[in-house]
């Protein structure tokens, strides 16, 4: 996408305190993107872009460095040749097309999964266009560091530089937003999968920042985490050692970026050996800043629960979305008579393990700690469809989209109509929560959000 397809009628002009920044009508929805919040040089700390000048914001984010995907993805391909920078702090808005003077809406900082190492704030997958048009809200997607370059620390530079990318991030919205008609105070953060670990990581900053008697920072007001992977935030610094041990020896900071990649490929294989954690050998680091000491995390949850509102949920089979792809549950599902029910027991093994034990303890500890805690469960499948309803289908209802919906195998045997509505009732949801509307209790039972269930 280039500027020039813009003409002058088509271009919107918004005066922030960042700068004067031209953004573009798409269809019913107004986008500003490609927006600079920070720059870092490599492996080192973001520094915070508090003046753009005039600025054309017409082109999407770039993606950070990756690896390509070693199978196709679960729900459709990329629809959008996004360029790739290790410049890649940026940030896209994307507002009602018909937003009027003086409105206020609420504000929703989407911070996209991908364990740490793939995904992009401008993928076609989390595209807000939908929800925005349908729901009345702004939606920021963020770009930030990956794998080697944002989350590992070693003597090539710090630990949690993607997340103090994020950092400065949600910053910029908070100075800047309301020049384009959002609430700057009314700001959820929205993550799913490693974008949900580095919100509820973000709370535990603010939360230790507290107890360290530090001036307050409240970088949203409200936070939802979809499918965290919480079973296993903890005991990794062995595995951290390693792979930096193995960066260390494959290159110097001033390496190619194919280098880099080519040792981070190495360093998830030298994780393999990790169990569970082995399956995300990128991640948060505690100890380092801005995080506690992995021992105090929780305390430092309980300091900050009651100051931001959670909603943290999970899906029906979180694990089928990985387990269709390992050798061995392959081998396990084609078994003659046990195959299948020992396939989905191990896929409830496995969920339970990385991803609902964890949330369902964070929801209870959120609410003892004087906060409000919304547990929540998204139970959406297709009948008969043999992923059931795995990790990530709940962003692929929330963000459905009726031009790739159908390279989408988990939706195979589902019309658009259904898809479409169970992706409705999503985004209903949620704008409810972000707009300050849901106040149910925390109960021990998940809450089922209704409509879902096949």
């Amino acid at each position: 996408m280039t500027s020039e397809r813009f003409s002058r009628e088509q271009s919107i002009v918004v005066d922030a305190p960042a700068g004067c920044i031209t953004g573009w009508r798409d269809g019913e929805v107004i986008r500003a993107t490609g927006i600079p919040y920070a720059r870092a040089g490599r492996f080192e700390k973001p520094v915070p872009v508090l003046d753009l000048g005039e600025f054309e914001a017409r082109e999407w984010s770039p993606s950070a460095p990756q690896n390509p995907a070693e199978e196709p993805p679960l729900f459709g391909p990329e629809l959008r040749d996004l360029p790739v920078n290790e410049d890649c702090q940026n940030l896209s808005i994307t507002l009602p097309g018909d937003i009027r003077e003086g409105e206020k809406l609420p504000v929703i900082v989407w911070i996209h999964g991908g364990s740490y190492v793939a995904g992009a704030g401008d993928s076609s997958f989390s595209d807000p266009a939908r929800w925005v048009t349908e729901r009345r809200v702004i939606v920021v997607t963020v770009s930030y560091r990956l794998g080697v370059l944002g989350f590992l620390g070693s003597s090539l530079g710090p630990a949690n530089l993607g997340l103090l990318d994020q950092a400065e991030a949600f910053r910029w919205v908070r100075r800047n937003i309301s020049s384009f008609g959002g609430d700057a105070a009314r700001v959820t953060a929205l993550g799913e999968s490693a974008g949900a670990d580095a919100i509820l990581h973000h709370a535990a900053a603010m939360g230790y920042a507290i107890l360290a008697g530090r001036e307050e920072e409240l970088f949203f007001d409200r936070a939802i985490a979809l499918s965290p992977p919480l079973g296993i935030r903890e005991g990794r610094s062995r595995m951290n050692a390693v792979g930096a041990s193995v960066l260390e020896r494959r290159v110097k900071k001033e390496s190619p970026i194919e280098e880099l990649l080519a040792a981070q490929k190495a360093i998830e294989a030298a994780s393999s050996r990790f169990g569970f954690a082995g399956s995300m050998p990128f991640g948060v680091q505690y100890g380092h800043d801005p995080l506690p000491p992995e021992g105090e995390v929780l305390a430092a949850w309980h300091a900050i629960a009651a100051k931001i509102p959670l909603l943290i949920s999970s899906v029906g089979t979180e694990a089928s979305f990985f387990a269709h792809s390992m050798p061995c549950s392959r081998f396990v599902r084609g078994l003659p008579r046990v195959g299948e029910s020992a396939y989905w027991a191990f896929v409830e093994y496995s969920s339970r393990a990385v991803f609902t034990k964890g949330i369902d303890f964070l929801a209870h500890e959120w609410a003892a700690a004087g906060g409000t805690s919304h547990r929540a469960v998204v139970p959406w499948s297709v009948p008969g469809n043999p992923y059931g309803s795995p990790h990530v289908m709940d962003i692929a209802l929330l963000f459905s989209r009726k031009d790739s919906w159908r390279s989408a195998l988990p939706f195979e045997g589902a019309t658009w109509e259904e898809i479409d509505r169970a992706g409705a009732e999503v985004r209903r949801y949620l704008t409810h929560f972000a707009a300050g509307e849901n106040s149910h209790p925390f109960t021990r039972e998940p809450r089922v959000i209704r409509g879902f269930a096949a």
